[in-house]
């Protein structure tokens, strides 16, 4: 009686919800002064790595130093190449390869839909699906992971 009692006062997110909340957690370490994005790796409901955006290990990060897209004035979705940091799904891939974790199979569940530059990076490292929360305007990712086979999702929890 009782266990049945407490399931339904207390309810379990589902595991998507589960995960993206994590991700949600995972933004909230970035150093970004524009967008604050989280991501994890999952592969059989086990998390497998994480990543948020911001600069390289080591370097000043852009709230001590200011942001170098809005000293130049670059909108953003352009010239991505042009900021002192990373994306959070390359330091989550980055972080598999830096402690030798397979993420071939995997699911990637991340704050914002991943950028063309993401997308190559995620095709190569073997992600089957990605979660996303927040929606990118960046065609031509959409096409890269279409054509690559990879399932794309928006969650709108």
């Amino acid at each position: 009686m009782y266990n049945h009692q407490v399931s339904k006062i207390m309810s379990r997110p589902s595991w998507d919800e589960y995960f993206m909340k994590i991700a949600e957690l995972v933004a909230s370490r970035s150093t970004c002064l524009r967008r604050r994005v989280g991501a994890i790796i999952v592969k059989d409901k086990r998390i497998l790595t994480t990543g948020y955006n911001g600069v390289p290990r080591g370097l000043a990060h852009c709230e001590k130093v200011g942001c170098l897209r809005e000293q130049m004035g670059i909108p953003s979705g352009k010239n991505q190449e042009l900021c002192r940091g990373l994306h959070a799904e390359q330091n989550a891939i980055i972080q598999a390869a830096l402690h030798g974790i397979s993420i071939q199979h995997s699911i990637l569940y991340c704050t914002e839909q991943p950028c063309v530059t993401c997308a190559k990076m995620i095709i190569n490292a073997g992600i089957v699906k990605i979660l996303y929360k927040n929606i990118y305007p960046d065609e031509l990712a959409r096409k890269l992971l279409k054509e690559a086979g990879i399932e794309e999702d928006h969650y709108e929890g």
